[in-house]
């Protein structure tokens, strides 16, 4: 049986800020039709405001509309399809913002991140069921936001989009675990695979690059370096873990990195999704050093270096989705790691909010006035 619920709708990604005035999400009725066979009916109870929702606000990344917005989030099981017998009614889960399939050529490999048929399913605003669980009350479909769609009362997601979490934490704040955790976390811990002594450079401090700040600390990094175009970001960032914080605009901030660190850092990570930061995180790094790269430019937007360098100083170049995490694995741990205090992403919340103040809570985002803020759809 469908039920209707209240969620936020975007439909014309061209309206300008203030998002207050603009309102370019829209706080609508919608219905939900029931989860097929391999789907999930979820009381959302968390969604995390993060710039790639924003992306989407401001159409730097194209989405198909209209869609109901929200990929960072948390909630309680309330409905499964008949095939699901791995999660129970009452189920706490963490949604991930890339499903996984368990059968394709990667999931099978432990590279659930990429998964073939999600990748395929996403970018038309589909389940990997196929099709949209979501309608206007006038029946006119409404898209899907990586399959998630969390920032409604309720959704409807694969079972191959959440992960079932210790009721002992607290549902609200375990929506960072789903994208900004795993995503800046993932980054230094799995795909840098950085060790005890190493030193990393953090380009980008919005929440996910924060978390890097985390991660590098959890890792054991011994140079830890902070980089943004806002100093006013790094207090935040030395509380966390930062040994050194740089002005990127400044002109000397790379000779300076390089003179610090001995010719440059083993690993530097964007954070950023912009090309400057690309080209700062290439040049910081020292011979045999790697720039891991988890931040989502525009799409088209091109990267250029020096290929004799990548070559002859052996540089790596690397790409991380979703921190390449395999979330049933990592979120858990990430979680545990949060209850003894060694991941302290609590620090990162600066509020928490209702649909009235929604608009509003994108502003704050874009202008870097805050860092995370959790949506309470059902408060």
């Amino acid at each position: 049986m469908s039920i209707t619920c209240k969620a936020a709708v975007i439909r014309d990604n061209k309206l300008t800020e203030p998002y207050k005035q603009s309102k370019p999400l829209s706080i609508e009725e919608i219905k939900i039709a029931p989860p097929l066979e391999n789907e999930i009916l979820v009381k959302v109870m968390g969604a995390g405001l993060c710039h790639s929702d924003l992306s989407v606000i401001n159409g730097s990344r194209i989405m198909p509309l209209p869609l109901v917005i929200g990929h960072e989030g948390s909630g309680e099981v309330v409905e499964l399809g008949s095939a699901i017998k791995d999660v129970k009614v009452g189920d706490h889960v963490a949604f991930q913002f890339s499903p996984s399939c368990g059968r394709c050529r990667r999931c099978l490999e432990g590279r659930p991140q990429v998964c073939e048929l999600a990748a395929a399913t996403k970018g038309k605003g589909e389940l990997m069921s196929g099709g949209s669980r979501l309608s206007d009350l006038n029946g006119n479909k409404l898209n899907h936001h990586t399959g998630i769609s969390c920032m409604s009362q309720y959704n409807v997601v694969d079972r191959g989009s959440v992960v079932v979490i210790d009721k002992s934490f607290d549902i609200q704040d375990a929506a960072l675990f789903g994208c900004a955790v795993m995503t800046g976390v993932g980054a230094v811990i799995n795909t840098a695979r950085i060790r005890p002594g190493d030193s990393i450079a953090i380009i980008g401090l919005g929440g996910v690059g924060l978390n890097g700040i985390i991660g590098a600390k959890l890792g054991g990094a011994e140079t830890i370096i902070a980089i943004d175009i806002d100093p006013s970001k790094f207090i935040r960032a030395e509380e966390l873990g930062a040994t050194h914080c740089f002005d990127s605009r400044n002109n000397d901030t790379i000779e300076e990195i390089r003179a610090l660190t001995n010719g440059g850092v083993d690993y530097a990570i964007d954070l950023a999704g912009v090309i400057p930061a690309m080209n700062t995180a290439y040049q910081i790094i020292r011979y045999g050093g790697s720039v891991i790269t988890a931040g989502l430019s525009p799409i088209n937007t091109q990267f250029s270096f020096n290929h004799s360098d990548l070559v002859a100083q052996e540089k790596s170049i690397l790409g991380s989705y979703m921190g390449s995490c395999v979330p049933v694995r990592d979120v858990p741990r990430f979680l545990n790691l949060f209850k003894q205090g060694r991941l302290p992403v609590d620090k990162l919340i600066d509020g928490k909010i209702t649909f009235d103040d929604l608009n509003e809570g994108f502003d704050k985002l874009s202008k870097g006035e805050v860092v995370r803020q959790i949506l309470m759809p059902n408060a």
